[in-house]
């Protein structure tokens, strides 16, 4: 099977103040809150890049469509890593992203895998988003080590 994952959906509480923090906050494009006329439809949409959307759906629409119930939250889960141009710009989203609300968990600094990565934490849900300034190519090779470690069981 070839791997072809189109959405990545991140059940929340609060969609009216997801859908704030992720297009105001962050400065993600999106068309709002769509499917409010179905029970349980009520979603966003933000076009991440070419075949790969991020939706954010309420957490008690999950459980609906799954038959699940809602299960408790950590922010220890799952994260979303966000790749900016410069280091200006990590600071700038960090800026932008602490004015939206979020909690700065890890303030910006460099790492062995990246010149510059920071953690934001939402108030409402507890995800953790890291934003980073990709390292230059003479450092590719610890990324791929890295990677390749977080891969084996």
């Amino acid at each position: 099977m070839k791997p072809r994952i189109t959405v990545i959906t991140i059940g929340v509480d609060d969609l009216q103040r997801s859908l704030r923090f992720y297009r105001d906050g962050l400065g993600l494009s999106t068309d709002g809150i769509i499917g409010k006329e179905f029970e349980h439809g009520a979603v966003v949409f933000i076009e991440l890049q070419s075949d790969l959307r991020l939706a954010l759906w309420p957490r008690k629409s999950i459980a609906h469509d799954s038959g699940l119930a809602p299960g408790t939250k950590s922010p220890t889960e799952f994260t979303l890593g966000h790749n900016v141009a410069s280091k200006s710009e990590v600071d700038t989203v960090m800026n932008q992203a602490k004015v939206a609300g979020a909690v700065i968990v890890k303030p910006a600094q460099a790492t062995f895998w990246c010149v510059c990565q920071f953690f934001i934490q939402r108030v409402s849900r507890g995800l953790l988003l890291g934003l980073r300034y990709p390292q230059p190519a003479e450092r590719a090779e610890h990324q791929t080590t890295y990677t390749q470690a977080q891969r084996t069981p």
